[in-house]
């Protein structure tokens, strides 16, 4: 993965963390704690906070990469200081799966929380959630050629029309002037 798509990832992931920060405290008093257990067991089948996994190793090795460059004969105690920094905050991970939680309570009723776990935790729902891109990918491919036929067959069934049209049009002979509408006659 190139490192300007991670920054992207990582930026992204940051981002909806801040934006999520501020929760409404009297909504999170209107969630019962079993609503929001099964929210955690949805996200948790849906691996929807999986992508988010990347955003510590990842800034900790840019902010390594970046304190080494500019220190680089302390190379050593950089990489080891971050890195036992990152260990001490890796535990607020989870207060992204609160909100995750809190999001998808918000959204979805208990039931249908209940649904959604149940099936993405069997072996059809996992299989989905894996096969899922790669068929988008597949179906987008075959939806451009798909459309390309489309267009091509399109094209030309309306000129093959159109020139039957403008043909038969054409060999209609004009209707004659109305009286007072006529051409002078050629003597």
């Amino acid at each position: 993965m190139s490192i300007q798509r991670q920054f992207r990832k990582i930026a992204f992931g940051t981002g909806l963390i801040l934006a999520l920060s501020p929760i409404n405290s009297t909504f999170a008093q209107d969630i019962s704690a079993d609503h929001l257990k099964v929210a955690r067991q949805a996200i948790g089948a849906l691996k929807v906070t999986a992508n988010f996994d990347d955003i510590l190793p990842a800034t900790s090795e840019r902010l390594k990469a970046s304190l080494i460059q500019a220190n680089p004969n302390f190379s050593d105690e950089i990489s080891l200081t971050v890195d036992e920094e990152a260990i001490k905050i890796a535990g607020r991970r989870s207060a992204l799966e609160e909100e995750a939680a809190m999001i998808y309570a918000k959204k979805f009723s208990l039931a249908e929380l209940t649904e959604i776990a149940a099936f993405y935790n069997t072996e059809a729902g996992k299989k989905l959630l894996q096969s899922a891109p790669s068929a988008g990918r597949e179906l987008l491919r075959a939806a451009e050629i798909w459309a390309g036929g489309i267009s091509r067959d399109l094209s030309a069934a309306a000129n093959v029309a159109l020139k039957e049209k403008l043909t038969k049009a054409a060999d209609v002979k004009p209707e004659t002037p109305a009286e007072g509408d006529a051409a002078p006659k050629a003597e």
